[in-house]
C-alpha cells in the first residue's frame, strides 16, 4: 500500500519536471498505459541502464524496503524483478526477453500484486535519429473493490515518472 499512497501524494504534487504518461482505456476490470522517452545513446547502452541498473535509477519511494539499491532483474525466462528485501520480493515475473530489443514481464507490480489482478509489462527499445527510444507499456486485468480505473492514474504516474528517471540516469552518462 505505501506503493500506491506515494503515488498518489506525488501525482497530486507533481510538478512539469515529472513525464506523464498515457493512460490509453481505462474501466473498473483493467487499464492500459503507455509511455515513451527518447534517449541518447544506442539500445544496448539503454538496455543496460534500464535492465542491468534498475537499482541507480528507479525511485526509492516506490519499494517496499526504501532502498532502490536493492532491486534488481533477472532477464531471462522465469527470472525476476525482484527486491532482495531478507527474504525477498518478485514484484514481476519475466517472459520474453530479446537483448536489446524488449522485455516482458508479467503480474501486478507493487500493491496490485496484492489484489485479485494480473498484468503484462513491456518494456521496448527502438533505434531512432539521435539515439533510442524507450517504450513502457502496462496492461492490467483483473477485480478491485474500488475497480481498477480508479487506479490507473496513480499507476501511470509511478511508470511515468519511472521512464522520466531512466531518461535522465541515461542521458547524464
Amino acid at each position: 500500500m505505501r506503493f500506491f499512497l506515494v503515488a498518489v501524494v506525488l501525482m497530486v504534487g507533481a510538478g512539469a519536471n515529472i513525464a506523464t504518461a498515457e493512460v490509453l482505456d481505462a474501466d473498473p476490470h483493467g487499464f492500459t498505459l503507455l509511455h515513451e522517452v527518447t534517449v541518447t545513446g544506442t539500445r544496448a547502452t539503454a538496455w543496460t541502464a534500464a535492465v542491468e541498473n534498475i537499482d541507480k535509477w528507479w525511485n526509492a519511494e516506490h519499494t517496499i524496503s526504501g532502498k532502490a539499491s536493492l532491486l534488481s532483474i533477472d532477464a531471462r525466462p522465469l527470472g525476476c524483478f525482484c527486491e532482495a528485501t531478507g527474504g525477498g520480493v518478485v514484484h514481476l515475473t519475466v517472459t520474453t526477453v530479446s537483448r536489446d530489443v524488449n522485455l516482458r514481464m508479467t503480474g501486478g507490480l507493487g500493491p496490485l500484486g496484492l489484489m485479485g489482478v494480473n498484468g503484462n509489462m513491456t518494456w521496448e527499445f527502438f533505434d531512432v535519429e539521435g539515439g533510442t527510444k524507450i517504450r513502457f507499456s502496462y496492461a492490467v486485468g483483473g477485480y478491485s473493490p474500488q475497480g481498477l480505473d480508479t487506479l490507473a492514474p496513480a499507476v501511470d504516474f509511478v511508470l511515468g515518472e519511472a521512464l522520466q528517471r531512466l531518461k535522465n540516469y541515461i542521458d547524464a552518462g
